[in-house]
């Protein structure tokens, strides 16, 4: 299949908290180019959970079970270094994951790079080569902590958090190395579909943090129980009405209209949005 996109674009999922729909948004964001025809590669870095790895896993499993033509990507875990010391084991790590980096960009128009729960040396090697990295997180104060700390008082900025200043980190690596850019953009889940004041705080904070830290703020995914039932089979909202052999819902309807508006927001090279302009 010859090249759709100019060169290879990396998308980063990073968060250092768990929960936060990461695998599902990752999932969904890879089905959604495999549909429109671009050649996908994914890298679980999380190599002890591997459960964007397994999501496609099941999703082979169910598509060879059900004799269906479901698209899967190309998917690599890699092996953990075996080294005496911690030094020696980030070395072969990074050795490995940049061969591995190499040899996946030629055949691929994106990889997407799933980065563990925690913080790790892989993972920060992944955040500095990332050309969209997207942090999904809750819609919850309690996320928003992984971004920086709020005053109880008056919900404003008190300080940055560590994983926001490791991203500012690694915009500075990515620069310095090729004058690169890194678009990060945080994307809220599990909304609820009832207001609430809750609801309200939350999107003032990270309206007016994206502007200090430098992210671009995006709606995410509601709180639908069908996204967390996809798992076993391999499924995403991407796959109905099409060769999934599952019918829609109206709960269906409205989950894949929060996909398509992610997938426009996110400015991907070559995807083409409601304007009808593909972003550069």
């Amino acid at each position: 299949m010859p090249r759709k996109t100019a060169k290879t674009h990396i998308i980063v999922v990073g968060n250092e908290k768990g929960g936060s729909g990461k695998s599902t948004s990752a999932m969904h964001i890879t089905v959604s180019l495999l549909d429109r025809d671009y050649r996908v590669a994914v890298i679980d870095l999380d190599t002890r959970q591997k459960s964007l790895a397994r999501y496609i896993e099941n999703r082979q499993t169910y598509a060879d079970h059900h004799n269906l033509k479901l698209k899967i990507p190309e998917v690599h875990v890699p092996k953990p270094a075996q080294r005496d010391s911690i030094a020696a084991m980030q070395h072969q790590d990074e050795a490995s994951f940049r061969s591995l980096l190499d040899e996946v960009k030629t055949r691929s128009d994106f990889i997407l790079i799933d980065c563990p729960g925690s913080n790790s040396h892989l993972s920060g090697l992944a955040h500095a080569v990332a050309d969209t990295l997207i942090t999904p997180v809750n819609d919850s104060f309690v996320d928003i902590d992984l971004l920086a700390q709020v005053n109880a008082d008056n919900y404003q900025v008190a300080q940055l958090s560590l994983y926001s200043e490791m991203v500012w980190e690694a915009r500075k690596t990515r620069a310095m190395k090729d004058r690169g850019v890194i678009d990060w953009v945080v994307m809220r889940n599990r909304t609820s579909a009832l207001d609430a004041r809750n609801k309200r705080r939350v999107h003032e904070v990270l309206t007016g943090l994206q502007k200090r830290v430098g992210f671009r703020y995006i709606p995410g995914f509601g709180e639908r129980v069908i996204y967390r039932e996809l798992f076993p089979r391999g499924l995403t909202l991407v796959d109905f009405g099409t060769n999934s052999g599952e019918k829609m819902t109206l709960s269906h309807v409205a989950a894949r209209q929060e996909i398509r508006h992610l997938m426009d927001e996110l400015h991907l090279p070559g995807w083409t949005g409601p304007s009808g302009i593909a972003a550069e």
